[in-house]
């Protein structure tokens, strides 16, 4: 978008907020909160839209007195000042403007899976797992947890949990792919590092109004839960498989001593995964979209090496290495979070302009 036809843009979204506040003196009813929801998403680019006019008045002024001895000093330091935030503002409006994700202000469901590498990639994805509620910890998120299955070593065959807060899908969407980790296994007796892969799958969290789902349409069978030595061992059938036969999609869920409990969380889970596969279908067909943003969010896509010889933690996808893995794994995983999002932001503003 030139810098005219953003300025006419802008025109027109200032002219928007301002018919709905006049609209909203004499709205009743229903059409009040109607109103009042479109007002406060565009409160927020009004304001930069303001603050950019601002700043060009200034600069404007400034040049102006460019020409008077006195004030040229003054001048010039304005002048200054306006040619650094202009570009800034400029960029925060048109990042405003692009289309939004409506799922990223979500909570999510997190998902960490062994793939390849036996016990080691096992240990490693308690290891992860446990990073990750670190990072929540971190962000004042709440870690809720959904299921986790141990094996004899201390790892997880499958463990998942609900993170709840704002913005949380918009954080740790980019975490999903296939995670590899070399080092030497507490396993290994002859020193050899061994390469494993975990799977990590994030999905943002789905509301009954998002994806409808019949009663009739499940298959539910329970079970009785197991678990390594003799954990979560239950001598009811309090653990719930809930298959969802339109779509194939199977949850398994044992970690509640309750059938009912665990019946309410695989639900929560299976509503996330079948709400993730209506969005994937729909990028789909949004190619141009696609090719501006930061991975594809596929579980067989490699995304990220976790050496331990050479203390390095390298997202192949921005070709970011960190040499802090000691950190990462205690869950500071802002630097790599927010350059992914810094990324996926210069990558659809490019397709967006070009």
């Amino acid at each position: 978008m030139s810098h005219s036809g953003l300025s006419l843009r802008l025109d027109q979204i200032t002219r928007r907020a301002q018919e709905l506040r006049a609209l909203l003196e004499t709205a009743q009813g229903s059409q009040v909160a109607a109103l009042s929801r479109e007002l406060s998403n565009l409160d927020p680019i009004v304001e930069k839209i303001a603050a950019w006019r601002a700043a060009e008045t200034a600069q404007a002024e400034a040049q102006a007195m460019l020409t008077d001895p006195e004030m040229r000093e003054l001048a010039e330091a304005e002048l200054a000042e306006t040619a650094a935030r202009l570009p800034v503002l400029e960029r925060e409006i048109r990042l405003a403007l692009l289309p939004k994700d409506e799922a990223d202000a979500r909570s999510a469901i997190l998902e960490i899976r062994p793939a390849a590498g036996g016990d080691e990639a096992g240990l490693f994805a308690a290891e992860l797992f446990r990073a990750y509620q670190k990072y929540a910890e971190t962000q004042r998120w709440r870690w809720t947890l959904l299921d986790y299955e141990e094996n004899e070593l201390g790892g997880v065959k499958n463990a998942s949990a609900e993170v709840e807060g704002t913005n949380v899908f918009a954080r740790l969407k980019f975490e999903s792919g296939v995670h590899r980790v070399q080092r030497v296994p507490a396993t290994e007796s002859q020193g050899r590092i061994h390469t494993s892969t975990i799977t990590v799958a994030v999905m943002a969290e789905a509301e009954e109004v998002d994806v409808q789902i019949n009663e009739s349409d499940l298959r539910i069978d329970t079970y009785r839960a197991q678990g390594a030595g003799g954990q979560h061992v239950n001598k009811t059938d309090s653990a719930v498989r809930i298959t969802h036969i339109p779509t194939g999609t199977v949850v398994a869920m044992q970690e509640e001593r309750s059938q009912h409990k665990n019946r309410a969380k695989a639900m929560k889970v299976l509503r996330a995964r079948i709400y993730e596969a209506q969005r994937a279908r729909l990028d789909a067909t949004r190619s141009a979209e696609r090719k501006g943003q930061v991975g594809t969010g596929d579980r067989s896509e490699r995304i990220r090496t976790y050496n331990f010889p050479q203390g390095r933690v390298t997202d192949h996808r921005i070709g970011l290495t960190l040499h802090k893995i000691e950190r990462v794994m205690l869950g500071e995983m802002d630097e790599i979070i927010e350059a992914l999002m810094a990324e996926d932001e210069a990558a659809r503003l490019a397709a967006a302009e070009g």
